[in-house]
């Protein structure tokens, strides 16, 4: 696909391979350039919202709109394909409709939600959060990077204002359904030996942070006996978390970020933050709960303390079934697949109809280098979304 030709270079992570972009960076920023000039080409009227998510208008904006697309940043070292093969695909989608002479009866708007990774501010799909009012805009504002740079400071400086964050019952007014195309994220398409299925569900998934705090010392001079070390609780509490989702049927959970305070290899931490991703079909609080329990006694039994604090949380979402079963008729009853991934459209599924299709990944990895999908597959997938954009705005 040339658009993903065109950001190729973007971004290229040369220490962890694959692509670091993270919202309101340059490399964000770049892609964002990129997206308003083959909007704007391509006679779209493009506005960016007050949360700073990207539209594009195919036709007056305006109540029942349907909309499609997806997100450019990534995860650290994340692959080429998820995010940008939405935007791409429906980029390519317009190109399609309008070389068969179609014009859409409904306003069609293509959309680019911002931080969908969570990559910098630890909160995933915070564009369309803050649009449906499911992050209150004061812990948006306040929410840090790495570097101590808050979610209101780096707005700023890219230009916009954070004051005006939040709800946006305006845009979220103008959609009657919302259509996401993404790279599938496992191996069901593999299995099933095609290149397209239609979402059924996103698992119930959330973030949380265990805070362990000890007794920072001198690695050399202080005896195993009397030392509070807070790196004992949380390495075992990384072990106890794999062992939890084994035992919770389709359960997952993944320590992904292990961040110790001062961090010097000569030096005992006197904390230690684990980032925890939990996800399940059924409650995923419960099997957090229980590793919070797990992880009191753990801290205990080194003399430390742990406080654990929920940073997201989204719950299992079934796609609308007849806005699903519309696409699978409109693409030839296509499979339908469940995920463990979660999505922009997750999100605004509260709030509006909403539907996903995927493309096969022949690698069945995602947020890593080895990501893919082949030119076929994503041609395939531009098609299907042109068939199911033509059917919803015709």
């Amino acid at each position: 696909m040339s658009g993903l030709d065109d950001l190729a270079g973007i971004g290229a992570d040369r220490r962890r391979g694959g692509y670091s972009r993270h919202v309101f960076d340059d490399a964000e920023r770049h892609l964002r350039e990129w997206f308003v000039e083959q909007a704007e080409r391509r006679g779209l009227a493009v506005e960016t919202d007050a949360n700073t998510n990207i539209w594009a208008w195919w036709g007056n904006p305006g109540p029942g709109a349907v909309v499609t697309g997806s997100h450019l940043d990534s995860v650290p070292g994340g692959g080429a394909f998820d995010g940008p093969l939405g935007v791409v695909s429906a980029l390519e989608a317009v190109d399609l409709l309008r070389e068969r002479g179609f014009r859409p009866r409904a306003p069609l708007a293509l959309v680019v939600f911002s931080e969908e990774e969570g990559g910098r501010f630890g909160v995933p799909c915070l564009g369309s959060r803050l649009m449906t009012g499911t992050i209150h805009p004061d812990r948006a504002r306040g929410l840090r990077d790495s570097d101590g740079l808050t979610f209101a400071e780096a707005m700023g400086s890219f230009g916009a204002d954070p004051a005006r964050i939040g709800r946006d019952d305006d845009a979220l007014g103008r959609i009657a359904a919302f259509v996401e195309l993404h790279v599938e994220q496992g191996k069901g398409l593999i299995d099933l030996n095609r290149p397209i299925a239609v979402a059924d569900s996103i698992l119930g998934h959330g973030r949380w942070r265990f805070r362990f705090r000890g007794q920072g010392n001198h690695a050399g001079a202080t005896l195993i006996d009397d030392r509070n070390d807070p790196m004992i609780p949380a390495a075992r509490l990384v072990l106890a978390a794999r062992d939890a989702a084994a035992a919770t049927r389709d359960g997952r959970a993944t320590v992904g970020r292990l961040v110790p305070t001062p961090g010097g290899t000569n030096v005992i931490a006197s904390a230690v933050d684990v980032h925890l991703d939990a996800r399940a079909p059924r409650d995923a609080r419960a099997l957090v709960d229980d590793l919070a329990g797990q992880a009191r006694e753990f801290a205990a039994q080194e003399g430390c303390h742990v406080d654990v604090v929920e940073e997201s949380f989204g719950d299992t979402v079934h796609f609308d079934p007849t806005l699903r079963d519309r696409l699978r008729t409109v693409l030839g009853d296509a499979p339908t697949l469940p995920t463990g991934a979660g999505h922009d459209a997750g999100v605004l599924a509260a709030e509006t109809p909403t539907a996903m299709l995927f493309v096969r990944n022949p690698t069945g990895i995602s947020h890593a280098p080895e990501e893919h999908a082949t030119a076929e597959d994503c041609e395939e997938g531009s098609h299907a979304l042109a068939r199911v954009l033509a059917e919803l705005a015709g």
